[in-house]
Parts: C-alpha cells; sequence; structure tokens
C-alpha cells in the first residue's frame, strides 16, 4: 500500500475560510494546469478563525508539490 502525504496551508483570522476555499480554487488550477495526479484536494474550518487548504499525494510524488507549492506542513494521511 502506497503513504499518503497531506499537504497543509493553514490561515488565520476572520477571513480564513474565505481564503482557504480560495486557495482551494487556484489549488484546482494548478493540478489541471501541471496535469498532475492527485488523491484529494479540498478544505477544512478548525474553528473561527483557523481554516486549512489541503492536498493528498502519493509519497513518491510529493517533492514537486512540495517545492513548487510551499505548503506550510505536511501530515500522514490514513484514510
Amino acid at each position: 500500500m502506497k503513504r499518503k502525504l497531506k499537504l497543509i496551508w493553514d490561515f488565520r483570522g476572520p477571513g480564513a475560510l474565505r481564503t482557504a476555499q480560495h486557495h482551494e480554487i487556484h489549488l484546482n488550477e494548478y493540478v489541471k494546469h501541471q496535469n498532475s495526479t492527485v488523491l484529494m484536494i479540498g478544505h477544512e474550518t478548525i474553528n473561527e478563525f483557523h481554516s486549512l487548504t489541503f492536498i493528498v499525494v502519493n509519497e513518491e510524488d510529493m517533492k514537486p508539490f512540495r517545492d513548487q507549492l510551499k505548503p506550510h506542513r505536511g501530515e500522514w494521511h490514513d484514510e
């Protein structure tokens, strides 16, 4: 089974959700333009002042995304 990574961009403040939603649009555009393979793209609300956008990729595909998109952090994805 391939290991999966969740690359994450955090947004904080009163406009965090809207910023995360907007960033998700740009991630979708990037993937389409690059013709890249990703497993999932989305956003989550942690609380009123913290939202995030994420992209899930296979471990072996992570480096170009990490180097070009500069996520704030990453974690293993188990779903």
